[in-house]
Parts: structure tokens; sequence; C-alpha cells
């Protein structure tokens, strides 16, 4: 756990702004018969014009600056030529570095006429997503976020998937603590102001089992139900949280412990 300065916090909100309006204008390019690999372009267009650059490009071999994940792809989706098709669901999941510190995001999006399902299911894990955040208060507990996240998504009859979690984030993209999107609340790490976690649900339809694909990072259901992913950085401030794409709600201070 590593606890970030004023200064420090400042960087990594620019870093997840520049994130978050990427990942707006993919989600306005996600249109049926665009490639993945275009959208890979773009992202990567983006973030070089911000004055970033890409997080997840080379990461441990990763090939691509953007994660896609296609309906029963849960993470970590390789770009490539396919091409999306209307009813798709999309997830976008991005990442950049600004001045040695790292931004994190992601979302999913429909792709023109998506079913009722699918819609409920984006529309549950994102509400998920702030119920977690609505835990990150000093004295809470990293358990304390994904009870809230689970109960949120199981409430609706939806499953938490538990290979994958959220963790610290800061000069590395993946610190400590992990943050499961599962479990009892009261238990794991206590949050202290200046920690900055990525909190992010991944939700499916069926079942929570998932499995690796053989190019060793796309993750799909074993059920083959869809999926849904939201992610956003957040600090935690004495005030309670912020969410570090959008301006600190709190008064500026010169550093926190």
């Amino acid at each position: 756990m590593i606890s970030k300065s004023w200064g420090e916090l400042q960087k990594m909100h620019r870093a997840c702004r520049i994130v978050v309006d990427t990942l707006e204008v993919l989600a306005r390019a996600a249109e049926p018969g665009v490639t993945t690999k275009e959208l890979d372009r773009i992202a990567r267009d983006q973030i070089a014009k911000a004055g970033a650059r890409p997080a997840f490009l080379g990461y441990r071999g990763y090939p691509a600056t953007l994660c896609i994940s296609v309906n029963e792809e849960v993470v970590h989706g390789i770009p490539g030529d396919r091409r999306l098709q209307d009813g798709d669901v999309v997830g976008l999941d991005l990442g950049c570095v600004v001045d040695g510190f790292y931004g994190d995001a992601a979302r999913t999006v429909g792709v023109g006429r998506v079913s009722d399902e699918a819609r409920r299911l984006m529309s549950v894990t994102e509400e998920a997503l702030h119920a977690g955040i609505s835990m990150c208060r000093p004295g809470n507990r990293v358990g304390d976020i994904g009870h809230a996240v689970q109960r949120r998504a199981e409430a609706e009859g939806f499953s938490v998937v538990r290979e994958f979690v959220g963790h610290g984030i800061g000069t590395s993209l993946h610190e400590d603590p992990q943050v499961p999107n599962y479990g009892p609340p009261g238990r794991r790490e206590r949050l202290v102001p200046g920690m900055c976690l990525a909190i992010e649900p991944m939700v499916n339809a069926g079942r929570s089992d998932v499995r690796v694909l053989d190019d060793g990072w796309t993750a799909v259901t074993t059920d083959g139900s869809l999926s849904a992913h939201f992610e956003l950085s957040v600090a935690i401030m004495p005030e309670g949280p912020w969410v570090l794409s959008e301006p600190c709600p709190y008064a500026a201070r010169e550093a926190h412990a």
C-alpha cells in the first residue's frame, strides 16, 4: 500500500482524465462494421495526442494499447480483424501513463440495438462499480468494497467474476492491495488517505466461471453468457472517495498523509 501526495494525485488525475476522455471517443466509434483493430488505433492516437503513453502496450508482453472484450469475453481481449456487429456488448479497458503515474478505467458499451438483458447487465455492473466506490472512505476495509459490489450484482441475479480483481495503482499499473469484487465486509486492508485503487467489477449474466483462451490473454465465460466490465481509479481522501478522472470534490490541499 502506497499513499500519494497531493502533487502525485494531480498527476494521476491527468492520466485518468485522458483515459476516460479516450473511452468516450471509443464508445462513439464502436459501431457495426468497425474492427477492434481500428478502435485500438484510435486509442493509441488519442493517448499520443494528449501527451501520454499507453499503459498496456508491452505490459507482460501484451500486444496492443486497448483491451477489447466482446460478448462472452470478460477481459483482456486482443484487438484484431473482428468487426463489431449490431447487438454486440463491448468492454473497453484502457490505461495511460503521465509523468510516471498511471490511470486506468474501463466501460462496456452496446453496439447498435442490444438486448434488454445486455442493457440490464451493463447498467447493474456500472451501479455495482459505484456501490464499491461509495465504500472508499478512511477507516473502511478493502472487503467493504467487494461486499458492496457483490451485493449489488447478485441482487439482480448476476454473478461476479472471482479470477480477476481490482488493484492499487500509482507509479505501477498494479500495486497492493488487491481489491476483490466479492467477499465479507470488514476484512482485508484498512483504507487510509492517499491510497489509490482501481475498482473494476466484472459481472456475468450467467455463471461466474471463466477460462483463458489459447492466446494467453482473452478470458471468456465458460457458459457463453454475456459479461460486462466497468472500472474507475479512485483516491481515498480524508473526506471520502475521489474518482480521479473527475475534479477533486474536496478543498485542495498541499499533501495527504
